[in-house]
């Protein structure tokens, strides 16, 4: 079932979906969500740029998309309706708010008559409900006005859509309780109206029938899963990075949506040695972090696009010095502040060449919002053990999204400990022992970390390049031109694991290639095809610097490689110019993920076109 719920900014349509979405994880069901909300902290009440929504799709088996339409449409006004019922195939069921549909509500977003009336929605199975009055009468025993009842409208409709289809309640109620401890009036308000919305479900004659979707029984391993977004997944897993290196974590971040919800998630953890900054802007939060690097610390910093250019001087710096740093990207809709609240993938080319002269740095992208925890500490293994910032790329999608994760045990993660330098490491001809900050590790080119103020490590650090082994400034061509390609060779040299390739005839002639969070879709596109007849190959790059060594090799093997990306065609310009392989690019820029059918007809397409 697809569920979205949608209505004003301020109706709390993410709340109500997030409650569903828990109480359906709860239950053991496998889910992906879409949460879609306006960029103003309070958009204009009742427009169509206003209408925030949430989409939740769960299912009694493995499912890797948010859907590509709703089964299911709570629109809370006419903005609502109107912007979403586009979305909604014909025959699927509309519960509608009638209170809200007043003459100047229509007006508002372009109806010149009450869709509800006028036989424009002859084609689904339309519920009028009257929640805002419904609403008010539950909660008519108690001290609130009728607007601030009415702001329980959404509780209400929860409760009719948890009846429907079944989902536990519970776990809401002790939400509600703990949410409004403060406020017991309010708490109480909220339960008696999520408790007469489960009523109504169970008493009107209007909902004839209820759903039940079993638990996924066979979708997942055995273990302990929880649901859990994107950036939560991957504060966790910054969390443990730095629990497995035996290091302080440091977060130096500047505000930023929809990166933010990581540095507020990590400050709540400072029984886990995580030291969190709220720096004054970009230049500061990065350059906190490289302190803290050079300190000895997992450092990290968190922004989107935007924040990017910003800090690319001091990435630069980073990849100068080389220090381990991780640069979290969660990229939106650009260019300049672009579509804050929306999912793109455009920041790839920007990861991969956005500073002065050359500065290699390796670039990792999650697939899924329970990726994002795995992505984390494989990104802090390539900073901590080739000395080295790194992109990790997420984006909005994954971010917001969210999808159950199978808590895993400590055990199965690996050790990330490093060893800081202890004394001398290079003999001179005189016999002198001495301390050389840019003697490398003949296996991964990294040169020592020493923690400042250890006696006998004193070294100098600084943008100015240095010279090879003894790290003094240093202006001779030879050795500039040595050291860049020497840093070129460590991030070239980097250890990744191959490029699986997901063929199951061996007969395919087309692969879909994709990175980041193209994954679900993809997916879901090539099961589709394949389930057709269609014989289509796939594989997704978690690595994006350096590729898989047996990339190259992959992209051979096949007559046809297409790529579809939230972008112009930057992985694609990038494996063109790498391996001379021409490729398909199938591109979407609109700040939203793409839909497997949509998906599905561009594979179909590219197979067919032999």
């Amino acid at each position: 079932m697809i569920i979205r719920f949608a209505g004003d900014s301020g109706d709390g349509m993410q709340l109500t979906g997030d409650r569903f979405t828990s109480e359906t994880a709860s239950f053991g069901n496998d889910l992906s969500t879409l949460p879609n909300f306006p960029a103003e902290i309070r958009a204009p009440a009742g427009t169509l740029p206003g209408v925030s929504s949430f989409q939740l799709h769960f299912a009694d088996h493995d499912i890797l998309t948010p859907g590509d339409a709703p089964s299911v449409l709570v629109a809370m006004n006419p903005a609502a309706l109107k912007a979403n019922i586009g979305d909604v195939p014909r025959g699927a069921e509309v519960i509608v708010n009638t209170d809200e549909f007043t003459k100047r509500a229509m007006q508002k977003v372009g109806y010149d008559t009450n869709p509800l009336d006028d036989g424009s929605l002859d084609g689904y199975s339309v519920h009028p409900v009257p929640l805002t009055t419904l609403t008010v009468e539950a909660l008519k025993e108690f001290d609130l006005s009728r607007k601030d009842a009415g702001r329980s409208k959404n509780m209400f409709a929860l409760g009719l859509l948890s009846w429907m289809y079944h989902r536990p309640t519970d776990g809401t109620e002790t939400f509600l309780k703990q949410k409004f401890a403060k406020k017991p009036e309010i708490m109480k308000a909220n339960l008696a109206a999520f408790r007469a919305g489960w009523n109504f479900g169970e008493t009107t004659e209007d909902f004839a029938v209820s759903y039940e979707v079993l638990p996924a029984a066979k979708a997942f391993p055995t273990g302990t899963y929880r649901n859990i977004s994107g950036n939560l997944a991957l504060s966790y897993g910054l969390v443990a990075a730095g629990k497995q290196a035996d290091l302080p974590l440091y977060l130096g971040s500047y505000p930023i949506t929809p990166a933010s919800d990581i540095l507020h998630e990590l400050s709540k953890h400072k029984n886990f040695g995580v030291r969190t900054f709220q720096a004054e802007d970009e230049i500061a939060g990065i350059g906190a972090a490289l302190g803290a690097a050079f300190g000895g610390s997992l450092a990290v910093t968190t922004t989107s696009g935007p924040g990017v250019a910003l800090k690319s001087e001091t990435i630069g710096l980073a990849v100068s010095l080389e220090l381990p740093l991780l640069i979290v990207d969660i990229q939106r809709g650009g260019p300049s502040t672009g579509l804050p609240t929306k999912t793109e993938q455009a920041d790839l080319l920007q990861a991969m060449y956005g500073r002065n002269g050359e500065a290699p740095v390796p670039i990792v992208a999650p697939q899924t919002p329970a990726d994002c925890f795995d992505a984390a500490i494989e990104a802090a293994r390539i900073a901590l053990t080739y000395r080295t910032p790194v992109f990790l790329l997420s984006d909005g999608y994954l971010a917001n999204g969210s999808e159950p994760w199978r808590i895993p045990e400590v055990d199965e993660l690996p050790d990330l400990r490093t060893q800081f330098a202890q004394g001398p490491n290079h003999t001179l001809d005189d016999g002198t022992e001495v301390f050389w900050p840019y003697k490398r590790d003949p296996e991964t080119l990294a040169r020592p970390w020493a923690i400042p103020g250890t006696p006998g490590l004193e070294h100098r650090i600084g943008g100015i390049e240095k010279q090879d082994g003894t790290g003094n400034i240093s202006y001779d061509p030879a050795n500039h031109d040595f050291m860049v390609r020497t840093r070129q060779a460590k991030i070239d040299g980097i250890q990744v694991p191959d490029l699986e390739v997901d063929d199951p005839t061996g007969e395919a002639k087309l692969l879909v290639l994709g990175w980041g969070s193209t994954y679900g879709p993809i997916t879901a596109a090539v099961r589709r095809v394949r389930a057709q007849g269609g014989r289509v190959a796939q594989a997704h790059l978690r690595h994006l610097n350096p590729f898989p060594r047996n990339l190259g090799r992959v992209l051979g093997a096949y007559d046809r490689v297409l790529i579809p990306e939230m972008n112009l065609g930057q992985l694609a310009t990038l494996i063109r110019a790498r391996y001379l392989t021409e490729t398909m690019s199938f591109t979407q820029v609109n700040g939203m993920p793409f839909k497997a059918e949509q998906l599905a007809t561009a594979i179909q397409e590219a197979e067919d076109a032999r």
